[in-house]
């Protein structure tokens, strides 16, 4: 009789143990299913964006000398199109560049059905490794101050445009709420193949160092963060 109970204690006990792995498989399902989910949305969300940049851009790009990058950048790299050395004025051509570029840029974002997927729109101003003594002692500092004042200039020269003038209210405030203005220095300063000199450690290429990038941050980077934050807390309180 004793040894029925022991058996029957064991019996118990494996079915008590099937019954967690079922809830634990369970549970791990539904996590990857919504994982799945999050990294879809992100990336249809770029991809679809990217493709309609690349359409709309692609006979302007040599012209420009503009890249269009798949992280939905927009290079461009002519520093002497954009900024006289040590300068923060933007020249006539560049001004012409972005007469011709920001209406259709804005276009796309503000009348796609993808714009509430859109959280900002940066703009960045980048520079080289030559010292700005005008703006300080400190190189990268100094630099800082450069390219912010390069990316604030773009920005001010957008919003004064006739084109930014006609849209709506509304349109305006979807602009103010996405529009940022980053001065970055040399911190992303790319060698002559276009890569980061930081990851590379090759010589930089000052010229093309010194460019301003539109770059637009899609809302699926959020969640995309949000959720990997969630499931390092969901992991850790199983552990």
């Amino acid at each position: 009789m004793a040894k029925n109970n022991v058996w029957l204690s064991v019996s118990d006990l494996m079915t008590g143990l099937m019954i967690i792995f079922l809830f634990v498989a369970i549970a791990y399902m539904i996590r990857v299913d919504s994982n799945q989910s999050v990294l879809t949305e992100y990336v249809e969300t770029k991809q679809s964006l990217h493709a309609k940049l690349v359409q709309e851009f692609e006979g302007d790009t040599a012209r420009w000398q503009m890249a269009i990058g798949k992280d939905l950048s927009m290079k461009f790299n002519n520093p002497q199109v954009l900024f006289a050395t040590g300068s923060y004025q933007l020249t006539p051509t560049f001004c012409e560049i972005i007469d011709e570029f920001i209406p259709r840029y804005l276009s796309i974002l503000l009348e796609d059905s993808l714009a509430n997927k859109i959280k900002e729109i940066r703009i960045e101003g980048h520079t080289d490794d030559v010292p700005a003594p005008q703006f300080g002692t400190d190189p990268f500092l100094a630099n800082i101050k450069l390219s912010q004042l390069r990316s604030y200039s773009v920005l001010e020269y957008i919003r004064n445009m006739e084109s930014y003038q006609k849209y709506t209210d509304e349109q305006k405030r979807k602009l103010e709420f996405w529009f940022t203005a980053n001065g970055l220095s040399y911190g992303k300063a790319i060698d002559s193949n276009g890569k980061y000199v930081a990851e590379t450690k090759k010589a930089i290429d000052k010229d093309r160092s010194r460019r301003v990038e539109f770059r637009i941050i899609t809302s699926g980077e959020e969640v995309l963060e949000n959720f990997v934050n969630k499931n390092k807390k969901n992991n850790a309180s199983i552990l």
